[in-house]
Formats: structure tokens, sequence, C-alpha cells
């Protein structure tokens, strides 16, 4: 008799399929249908959705670009035109002739002005009222970035009474080559040539031609660019400079050169008999102190530190934008004569600029302000329009809007003389 057998169980699953899988019994899995998806319709639509918005873009642009020829067409030569026929009074009357070339100097401005309007490139203005200086004689120093600075401040000064047409530029020589290189020419601005070549001469150039061109043709503001060229052009020069004299390292702007400033004060600023310049101690417009009586520190800002070009302003491809101008007036009493004290107060004005710029681009994008009082709600003449600004950069930088100096809250008069006092009212305009 036979002993019964064991019961053998079935080995566990995972292990036939591992001992399969030794002899290379088991195949792989098969593929798993996948359905069918749309991602290629979908592609296309952004596609044609893209090719639409160039398209749009690629027409306005010709159609702008056009507009501009045509514009520069008629309105330069005619400017031309006319000196040409005042000649004579020129000779009779020389203050006279400068006033209408002024004038008309200020329309052709406008003109360049209403073509970043056009595109919905506008500006606010910050900080100090420079209006109530128009008609003192005055220096701009703005940091410079790209073309287009230029025609910021063509937009954003055409309301400021007397200066466009009194005003005179001192613009990178490549400007010289441009649609407006003629106007600027006869106008009487300077154009700089960069380079450690050309610098010594140039500084020589510009104290014979202001000594010419300043007072003969009743010019009162001046404009500069200490930077010395464009940002992009001396970032790395310019912090390179930095670190091996043990300076600021800047991002947002560069280190300022000292000679063009300094042949502007040395030529402008009347001096009286104890040496001290003469210059006013409030910004009183009706002062009639001569010569040079203040400095304009001026900031340009761009939204996400993209700069505008003259090519962007002309073909209008870029979407609209706000570009934001911060003024701060010094007495030029309180601007030291001396090279080297004038050196480190051109350095701590660009210093602050950069704390500017950089405070800027870190809240201006996350703005989300809706209060009415922090809104202009009153566009001026060079068609600047309404922004709402971070509060943030409201109380660094001590704006005052000259929009807002017109604002006016039921039953009194608003007041913006302090920041402490604009903050409270825009508690008040948001309950």
């Amino acid at each position: 008799m036979r002993p019964p057998s064991r019961l053998r169980l079935p080995p566990p699953p995972t292990a036939t399929r591992a001992a399969a899988s030794r002899r290379g019994l088991l195949c792989a899995p098969a593929p798993q249908e996948e359905e069918p998806t749309y991602s290629g319709v979908k592609r296309m639509a952004v596609t044609l959705e893209q090719a639409q918005r160039v398209g749009y873009t690629l027409l306005k642009g010709l159609l702008r670009f056009g507009f501009m020829v045509a514009n520069n067409l008629v309105a330069i030569p005619s400017y031309i035109l006319y000196l040409i026929i005042l000649q004579p009074l020129r000779l009779l009357d020389n203050k006279r002739f400068w006033y209408i070339e002024g004038v008309l100097f200020k329309w052709l401005l406008a003109m360049v002005a209403s073509w970043g309007w056009w595109a919905g490139y506008t500006v606010v203005e910050w900080g100090d009222d420079v209006k109530v200086v128009s008609e003192d004689e005055a220096m701009m120093l703005v940091n410079h970035q790209a073309t287009g600075d230029v025609c910021t401040l063509m937009m954003c000064l055409q309301d400021k009474g007397t200066v466009v047409r009194q005003m005179m530029w001192l613009m990178d020589h490549i400007f010289k080559y441009t649609n407006f290189g003629i106007v600027s020419l006869i106008h009487g601005d300077f154009f700089i040539r960069q380079g450690k070549a050309h610098r010594d001469q140039q500084l020589v150039l510009l104290k014979e031609h202001l000594d010419k061109h300043y007072r003969s043709r009743d010019r009162k503001w001046i404009v500069l660019f200490p930077e010395g060229g464009f940002l992009r052009k001396r970032r790395e020069t310019s912090q390179a400079f930095a670190k091996k004299n043990n300076l600021p390292f800047l991002t947002h702007v560069t280190l300022p050169r000292l000679g063009a400033t300094q042949v502007i004060l040395k030529s402008l600023v009347a001096q009286q008999e104890n040496g001290i310049p003469a210059g006013g101690d409030a910004m009183v417009a009706e002062s009639k102190s001569k010569g040079l009586q203040w400095v304009i520190d001026t900031t340009i800002a761009y939204p996400n530190a993209e700069p505008i070009d003259i090519q962007t302003w002309i073909l209008g491809y870029r979407r609209p934008t706000v570009t934001h101008v911060h003024y701060r007036i010094f007495p030029i009493k309180d601007v030291p004569a001396e090279p080297e004290a004038l050196t480190d107060w051109l350095y701590q004005r660009f210093i602050e600029k950069e704390d500017l710029l950089s405070h800027f681009y870190k809240t201006a994008s996350q703005s989300s302000v809706s209060s009415p009082c922090l809104l202009a709600v009153q566009g001026n003449s060079s068609g600047h329009h309404p922004l709402q600004p971070a509060l943030g950069l409201l109380a660094t930088l001590n704006i005052r809007h000259p929009s807002l100096h017109h604002l006016e809250q039921p039953g009194r008069s608003v007041a913006w003389d302090d920041r402490r006092e604009l903050l409270v009212q825009c508690d008040r305009w948001s309950l």
C-alpha cells in the first residue's frame, strides 16, 4: 500500500512570472491604445492666432511708417523753409527769430511725442513739480537706457511752459543721423561722440558750443545724459570700474562721467563776487537770478526694465506701455564746483537712481491699487494718461504728480505737499 502523495500548492503569481521571465516565455505587455487627442488642432489654433497677431503688427507698422515718412516730408522741410524765409528777421531782431524758431521746434517735438501716444506709449511724472522752475535756467541730469529716452522727454516736457522751445539737448552723435538730426543741428543742439579717443576734444567743442549758442539763442534748459552712453553698452565697463575702485555695484544705471557736467557748470553758472554760485533757495518761478539756477535729477523707469527704442516708438509694434519719470530739484548752490566733490555728488545721485529703479521694478508689477486719488484724472497737453502706481513706489519716491495738484475733494482743496498727507487722503478716498 503506497503512502498518500502530498498536495502541491500552486506557486504565487509573482514567482510564476519571475520563472517564466527567466525562461523567456513571458512576452512584453501589449501597448494600450491611447485615446485620440486634438493637440494638433490646438497647436494649429495657437499658430493661427499668432499669425494673425504678427500680420496685424506688420500691417500697423507699415501704415505707421508710411505716415511717419509723409509726416516728416511735410513738417521738416516746412521748418527749414520757414527759417530760410525768416533769415532777414534774424539780422534785424535775433531774439524774435529764435523765439519763432523755438515755437516751430516745439511743434515738431509735439509731433514726435504724438507718435508714441498714438501707439499707447504714455508717461506719468512723479516727484518735484518742475513746472515752477520752467522760466529759470536749469540742467536736467537723465539716466540713459535707449534712444526712446529722448522721445519720452519730448512727450513729458510739452506742458512745461517755454521749456521745450528754449532748451538745448546734449545727445549721442547717433541722433544726428535720424530724421530729426537736421532739425537739432539748426536748433543748436550738441552731439557728443563717445570714446576715450574723442573725449577731450568733445569737451573743448562743447565749451565753444555753449559760449557761441546758448546765450545768443536765449536757451534756458539743457538736457544731459551723464552716463555717456546707453545702459546696455556701458554697464559691464562701469561695473568693472566700480569693482576696481571700490565703488557701488550698479545694475540699472552706470556711474556718471564728470566731463560734460563740469563744462556746463563752469560755462553757465553765474558767479558772484565772493565766488558763490548765484542761485535761489526756493523753487520760485519769479526768480530773476542770472545763470544756471537749478539741477533737475531725472529718472526714467520702464516697466520690467524694458526700454523703448526709437524704432519701437515709430513702428509701434510693442504693446501699450506706461513710462514713469521722476524729478528731484536741487538749487545750484547745493551742487559743488570742485571736481572731486562734484564727482561724489554725481555718484550719489546715480546711487539713488539705482535704489529708485530697483524698488520700482520689484513693486510696480505687483500693483493692484484702485484708489482714485492715485489717478491723474485729467490728462494734460502732452497726452498723459492715468495710471495706478504701487503704494510702495509712492512711499519710496515721495511722489507728487502734477495733475494731483488740481484734484479737488468736495468742499475743500487737496494740496499734495507731503507724501504722508497724500497717503492719508488716499485712504479717505478709498472709503
